[in-house]
């Protein structure tokens, strides 16, 4: 009975199988291990090693066909009707290895860029064949800072929703700063002083913005006019809105913001004649004093 077994054509297809799919592994944990001890850089190491999984799977993959190819004419009626039903019963799973296969090749995002997808918005920190796993930003927390989840996205996504990137080509985004100064104040004045704070962080990164956009239009059909800050002038309810226009790298949107707005309240507190406005109501109370004396208002900020 054994001798039959091990002399048996199927049985040995599943050892041939077994063992190639050992070797293979074997092989590529080994050069997983090189990859580790010689390479410095992250990223590269990421790459690498990712390479080397995805290269080492198709292999064992392709051996195991070969190896069960002779028996596939007698099985090719079952494997029509099986392969149809996982079709259907399996939609969600294909369409994240299309959604990987895409990413693979035409590169909306990789690791290390900033992106959203619907409402996830995150850092890639690893891509797998079924989903991509992303740091969170945002959420409940301002300015684009990390809330230290981290979210895994179906990769089948990217066909469903628009993908926005941060960071791939052109890693600087507009960012906008309100400033309400009162109608008494000299808001020419503060408009000149915003505007001023403002150019200096462009003064250090005019040159390598001017770099990209042009880089940049070599492949997309881009163009801006006007890369230099510029405050808008608005009128509120309350005041005058002077908002800040500015260019900055997209993972510095909060310290630059920080900064920016320290500079301008050192510089507003030098001015005897600029005023920040705020929001105030009134409340007047019903029946007190004469028709003679206005009533008493009481007013609360």
């Amino acid at each position: 009975m054994l001798e039959e077994l091990t002399s048996s054509p199927v049985f040995l297809q599943i050892v041939f199988s077994v063992a190639a799919f050992i070797i293979t592994y074997l092989i590529a944990f080994s050069i997983i291990q090189i990859i580790n001890k010689t390479v410095k850089d992250l990223k590269r190491k990421y790459t690498l090693r990712k390479f080397t999984a995805y290269i080492a799977t198709i292999i064992c993959i392709l051996v195991i066909i070969l190896i069960w190819i002779k028996r596939a004419a007698s099985v090719t009626t079952i494997i029509s009707v099986l392969g149809a039903g996982l079709t259907l019963a399996l939609h969600q799973p294909i369409t994240s290895i299309a959604g990987w296969l895409l990413v693979l090749f035409r590169r909306p995002y990789e690791t290390g860029d900033r992106i959203a997808i619907g409402n996830i918005s995150g850092d890639v920190i690893d891509i797998r064949l079924f989903y991509t796993s992303i740091l969170e930003i945002g959420n409940w927390v301002d300015a684009d800072q990390s809330t230290g989840r981290i979210v895994h996205c179906p990769n089948g996504k990217v066909f469903t929703e628009p993908i926005f990137n941060y960071t791939r080509g052109f890693e600087y985004i507009w960012n906008e700063i309100k400033i309400v100064v009162t109608f008494e104040s000299n808001w020419k004045k503060a408009k000149d002083i915003i505007l001023d704070i403002g150019s200096k962080d462009y003064m250090d990164l005019g040159e390598r913005v001017r770099n990209k956009i042009e880089s940049m239009s070599k492949k997309y059909m881009i163009h801006y006019e006007k890369l230099t800050p510029i405050v808008w002038t608005k009128i509120v309810d309350f005041g005058v809105e002077l908002t800040l226009r500015y260019l900055t790298e997209a993972r510095k949107r909060r310290s630059t913001q920080d900064a920016i707005c320290q500079d301008i309240l050192d510089r507003f507190n030098k001015e005897p004649d600029i005023d920040f406005a705020y929001p105030t109501y009134r409340i007047y109370k019903h029946g007190e004093g004469s028709s003679e004396k206005p009533p008493k208002k009481k007013e609360k900020h």
